[in-house]
């Protein structure tokens, strides 16, 4: 794996959203990348048209070439200038957008999008996100290519303290927009042949997506990585991981769902709970930021006990069973 560029004399200036709009507009101007606020995870911006910024994303996370990026648009007719939009995808978009969704479509002949975006696929990732990340695509006047703010296959950063600790020493700019709202990264579907196909959950459930839909939501059939967070270690802390655990073994640190707990969660080295009343909203929200707190605990492995599989518990089912995978070397 690519490892990260480094630039250990430079220490990231952290703004508040109020306060960072001229200035991540000079830098993404100039071909440089700035992690911003979504209400999903943070990510690191830069020009989806400049070579130049696409290619400094993935230097900067560390991030393999063949895995695309998101382009984050500002509207429905900046969209359309990239993508080809199918009935299904369309009433999709209309439903969901601005939001927590990522369409995959057809790339449109003639897009200005630089190729790196789409890792060589005619198509292409979308979405259209909340708040400052859309003002600041309005104001730039093209779209974002914004993968979450974090080194390559670790943990994405919800709040700007996160992402300074882990990206600090290579980017200028850290827009500070608070904890995110969501916590988890976008769902991504995709309309083809009439079908509609889950290539990751995400902030939207399943459930939600069917009912504008009116269609079943196919998982996915391991056809290769058309799509952002698809590769099978992805989210990992430095710790090992250990799911779905009803008794902690000595030493370990245990991630908590719900008002029950593990056998031997007493002597855990270190314990957080996603949500004790079950929410599977708040464990969401909650998910990698007390993944990243446990990790710090120095327990060399964290365990984590069973979270339901329904609603948004698919999503963080999947980052966890990511976060658990083997991992290069």
């Amino acid at each position: 794996m690519r490892r990260p560029t480094k630039r250990s004399s430079q220490v990231a200036e952290i703004l508040m959203g109020n306060q960072a709009m001229e200035r991540a507009l000079a830098l993404l101007a100039a071909g440089e990348v700035v992690a911003i606020p979504t209400e999903t995870v943070y990510g690191l911006a830069g020009d989806a048209t400049n070579g130049q910024a696409v290619a400094r994303i993935f230097e900067t996370k560390g991030r393999p070439h063949f895995n695309p990026l998101i382009a984050h648009v500002a509207s429905m007719a900046m969209a359309e200038t990239i993508a080809e939009f199918d009935p299904l995808s369309r009433r999709l978009a209309e439903a969901f957008w601005p939001g927590p969704l990522t369409l995959v479509l057809p790339h449109r002949a003639g897009s200005n999008i630089h190729p790196l975006v789409t890792a060589g696929l005619d198509t292409i990732a979308l979405r259209m996100p909340r708040g400052f990340g859309s003002d600041l695509i309005a104001a730039l006047g093209r779209p974002l290519a914004a993968p979450s703010a974090n080194s390559s296959g670790k943990i994405s950063g919800t709040t700007a303290e996160a992402v300074d600790a882990d990206l600090g020493g290579r980017i200028k700019l850290v827009v500070d927009g608070g904890a995110t709202q969501v916590g988890l990264e976008s769902t991504i579907v995709k309309a083809e042949d009439g079908e509609l196909r889950l290539l990751r959950p995400g902030g939207i459930s399943a459930e939600e997506i069917e009912a504008v839909a009116g269609t079943k939501l196919l998982r996915n059939n391991d056809a290769g990585i058309e799509a952002p967070g698809m590769m099978l270690s992805h989210y990992a802390p430095g710790a090992a991981m250990r799911l779905n655990v009803s008794t902690l073994e000595p030493g370990e640190a245990l991630l908590g769902f719900g008002p029950t707990r593990a056998a031997g969660a007493a002597n855990a080295a270190a314990f957080l709970n996603l949500s004790e009343t079950g929410d599977l909203r708040e464990a969401a929200s909650n998910l990698f930021s007390h993944m990243q707190a446990l990790d710090r605990s120095g327990a060399r492995t964290i365990a984590v006990e069973p979270v339901p599989y329904d609603g948004l518990g698919e999503a963080i089912n999947d980052r966890l069973a990511r976060a658990a995978a083997p991992r290069d070397s």
